[in-house]
């Protein structure tokens, strides 16, 4: 998969079968969108073309995203893209000149100047340019004109797009890891950079990489301790490992923090990514009564850990 970041850079698609979207989680309703796309392009000789946009638009024209997480940042929505079978991928920089173009400016010097669409494929409730003023219809209208087809996302496929992200979303805040690995059709993941903690978990005989996330709009699990594969940057096979995320109440924890126990590993990774693919929540954060009764239940966690790995 290509990807492209300047919209002045692009090149000449063949037959472009377009589509425009976030694409958050790229989960599996999703890919009913992306297979209908590859079957399009494949039909008429074509490249899939998916369009989308970073920042998130409502992050600039919205104050309804505040609160919300995404799934996915754009460099996993990439990686997730290409494993499809995606051609090119468009990240167009989303600004509010961007923003301010009127519908009609969008259709012709967006949509058809840079990509000269074969086929595009949107949703029924698409809106575009200022004021939100475009929609299907008005695309429709100018199919003739500038010589596209275009075919339309029926509503039951968007809601259920809709609904599958918001359960997502809310099922991973929950801990509920099966709805969330389920409808995404992979393991959640996030990535981290391993920072110093306190060294406490190498005194327990259980030594911890300590996980600084650094996109704020990346949404990330609920307190509690997890069976998880864990990937240090090198690496092309997963390790096993379990994560605890909370305010380690058993040693008076001020901060909420994230720490991976990656098994049989003794590297140091200080200063690089960690990538974490979460399997599966074991139990709920709890105060223990000292070191020793904490340590007890770890080693139990890491059996249970062992057990779905």
């Amino acid at each position: 998969m290509q990807v492209h970041h300047d919209i002045e850079q692009l090149p000449a698609f063949r037959n472009a079968v377009i589509t425009i979207g976030t694409f958050d989680g790229v989960h599996m309703g999703h890919r009913k969108i992306l297979d209908k796309m590859k079957a399009e392009a494949a039909a008429n000789g074509g490249e899939t073309v998916i369009i989308t946009f970073h920042p998130h638009p409502r992050k600039i024209v919205s104050s309804e995203f505040m609160g919300i997480r995404l799934i996915t940042t754009i460099g996993e929505r990439i990686s997730l893209l290409e494993k499809v079978g995606i051609d090119h991928l468009v990240v167009v920089p989303f600004t509010d000149v961007f923003a301010n173009q009127s519908a009609e400016e969008y259709i012709r010097d967006f949509l058809v100047a840079k990509f000269h669409p074969h086929t595009i494929i949107i949703g029924y409730d698409h809106r575009f340019g200022r004021d939100r003023a475009g929609n299907f219809q008005l695309l429709e209208t100018h199919a003739a004109t500038y010589g596209y087809h275009l075919v339309e996302i029926p509503k039951h496929v968007l809601e259920n797009i809709s609904i599958s992200s918001t359960s997502i979303r809310k099922a991973i805040i929950q801990n509920d890891t099966e709805t969330v690995n389920k409808v995404l059709g992979y393991d959640f993941f996030f990535c981290g950079l391993v920072v110093h903690g306190n060294k406490l978990g190498r005194k327990l005989g259980y030594p911890t990489a300590n996980l600084k996330v650094r996109d704020e709009d990346k949404i990330i699990p609920g307190n509690g301790i997890y069976a998880v594969y864990a990937l240090p940057e090198g690496y092309t096979e997963p390790l096993k490992g379990m994560m605890s995320i909370g305010f380690r109440p058993t040693v008076d924890g001020k901060q909420r923090v994230i720490e991976v126990n990656i098994f049989d590993f003794d590297k140091e990774i200080y200063d690089q990514n960690l990538k974490v693919m979460v399997r599966k929540y074991l139990r709920p954060e709890l105060k223990f009564d000292g070191l020793d009764a904490l340590v007890k239940q770890i080693d139990q966690d890491k059996i249970n850990s062992l057990g779905v790995l």
